[in-house]
């Protein structure tokens, strides 16, 4: 196994806030899937601990979590856009 220690759940509610920002920045008040995939790798690289044998086989992070997403299904639903676009606070 590449990790040796994984994110912690603190990582979990950050991904989900950096999602959401960066939803905003891309003019939506909710995030999407594809918000969380397109930020995940900033968000965990840094709180993975990787095995003596990842970085024996010279394996990154983000390799190791590429790997973890690519496994991860998209919703195949078509999602919606909201009727009514203002942000709520």
């Amino acid at each position: 196994a590449y990790i040796m220690f994984g994110a912690s759940p603190r990582a979990s509610i950050n991904l989900i806030l950096a999602a959401r920002a960066l939803a905003f920045l891309r003019g939506r008040p909710y995030a999407l899937p594809p918000d969380v995939r397109d930020i995940a790798l900033d968000v965990m690289r840094h709180r993975l601990v990787l095995s003596y044998e990842a970085l024996s086989d010279n394996v990154s992070s983000d390799e190791v979590l590429n790997r973890i997403l690519n496994r991860i299904s998209m919703p195949e639903m078509p999602l919606h856009e909201h009727a009514n676009t203002r942000f709520h606070t």
